[in-house]
């Protein structure tokens, strides 16, 4: 029988003025019980949209009544069939815009809390003992992995479950890319990021971190070194800035700095070999998840006040409705209809403050959204002395300038069949950041799955013509 109450359950949470002082998890999780209350929610409709809704097929009506059941490892086994990172999407996925959008729940009420549930079997997964890896059997072939973010670890999961002999390069010291430089641990703890990765390396994974693609090494080379097919998801790791003045000045960051400093090297401990600003009063320029982060950090770094910064209204803001619900709450304060105009120094060239102008707006744009139009005489000064930007990222330009006949778009990304991942180098597949510019996750994850399945065609095929 159905549990026909029309809101979710509540996640548990640390209190927002305990955990704007601190970097561990905000939400802590659903018990059993409520696991099981919140599955029953499910109607286990036949035709099953919240799939449809789901970028890696996730078979959702499958799993939420294993957990009715109060099979939660089976319901993890089940999640597992088509996400080998169960832990991290259900955490960063914006399930609201994919699964749950879909889900006939929502007509009347709220949808059932599928990523809850996710993340709900993952913990409880991850919470036994770990059973020793099966390597799958070997199936003769070699496939490089560039960059171990989301992408990279899908496709070198699905492949190595298939049987290649699977090697990732990454750039940094630590494998995971985004999920350890650049989501914050009160978001995605890191030891989850690892565990993910270990499990990895015990089916047969190989990786290799310090390795910069482009100078280290070239995509060719790896194919001269015997790998049939390479991968690029090196992700969208070149910040953007608004070429205003100021811009170079002391304190201020690209988010991409800010966070990898807090995130990847920890400089919110003491000990931290590379610490960062501390700040009495930021303002974070932009509105989507990344900016809540960096926003968000900077309050548990102690700065007294911290602004959002966004040109467009709050309705308009791209970040997940529970990341900006919990900024809020954690006293981080927006000022919406609002721009950069200059960036104000002090007399050694630190920040001193931010001129901005009120915007109001217009007609839609090229992206379908109304247009911040600037109110003449509106400009007034916002004392800061910090400037965080967060107004997107490009794919580092190293792989494109280094790979003869890789075509890419004008701004950077990289071309691919989106049906199979191929880029205009045969043996050459790309997807998530690099291909897109800076996306989700969890739409990351399914890019990572086409190409796999893209790979595994390309080299069978290849071998059966040999």
């Amino acid at each position: 029988m159905a549990n026909m109450r029309p809101t979710k359950n509540e996640m548990p949470e640390q209190p927002a003025l305990v955990r704007n002082h601190n970097f561990k998890e905000v939400t802590l999780g659903y018990t059993p019980e409520l696991a099981i209350d919140e599955a029953k929610r499910c109607l286990q409709c036949k035709h099953r949209p919240c799939v449809a809704g789901c970028p890696v097929n996730i078979k959702i009506p499958d799993f939420l009544k294993l957990i009715t059941e109060g099979d939660f490892e089976a319901a993890y086994q089940k999640i597992y069939e088509t996400n080998g990172l169960p832990a991290i999407s259900g955490r960063v996925c914006p399930q609201e815009s994919q699964c749950e959008q879909r889900c006939v729940r929502g007509i009347r009420g709220e949808p059932v809390a599928i990523g809850r549930l996710e993340r709900f079997v993952a913990d409880y997964h991850n919470s036994l003992p770990e059973a020793p890896a099966e390597k799958p059997v070997p199936n003769g072939h070699k496939v490089a992995i560039v960059g171990s973010g989301p992408a990279g670890l899908t496709c070198a999961s699905d492949l190595a479950k298939m049987g290649y002999e699977v090697t990732i390069f990454e750039a940094l010291h630590l494998a995971g890319g985004v999920l350890v430089y650049g989501i914050p641990e009160f978001r995605l703890p890191k030891s989850i990021v690892q565990r993910e990765i270990d499990r990895l390396e015990a089916i047969g994974v190989k990786i290799h971190v310090n390795v910069v693609v482009g100078r280290s090494v070239s995509i060719d080379d790896l194919i001269s070194d015997g790998y049939e097919a390479v991968f690029v998801g090196s992700g969208a790791g070149l910040p953007k800035f608004m070429n205003i003045p100021g811009e170079n000045l002391n304190g201020v960051f690209s988010a991409n700095e800010f966070l990898t400093r807090v995130n990847l090297m920890k400089s919110y401990q003491n000990d931290s070999a590379t610490p960062i600003v501390h700040s009495k009063r930021v303002a974070v320029v932009g509105g989507g998840n990344v900016a809540m982060d960096a926003a968000r950090c900077a309050k548990r770094l102690g700065a007294e006040e911290v602004y959002i910064v966004y040109r467009r209204s709050e309705e308009e803001l791209p970040a997940r409705i529970e990341e900006v619900h919990h900024a809020k709450e954690e006293e981080i304060i927006f000022r919406t209809l609002v721009n950069p105009v200059e960036i104000l120094a002090d007399e050694k060239r630190f920040v001193a403050g931010m001129k901005v102008q009120r915007m109001a707006l217009g007609e839609p744009d090229a992206s379908g959204r109304r247009r911040p139009e600037p109110i003449p005489g509106s400009e007034y000064f916002l004392p800061v002395d910090t400037v965080i930007m967060s107004i997107g990222t490009t794919p580092n330009p190293l792989i494109k300038m280094t790979t003869d006949g890789l075509d890419t778009q004008k701004w950077g990304g990289i071309i691919i069949n989106e049906e199979n991942g191929q880029t205009s180098r045969q043996e050459v597949f790309a997807g998530g950041d690099a291909v897109t510019g800076a996306a989700t996750v969890i739409l990351a994850m399914g890019a990572g799955k086409t190409a796999a399945e893209g790979i595994h065609k390309f080299i069978t095929e290849k071998a059966a013509k040999a």
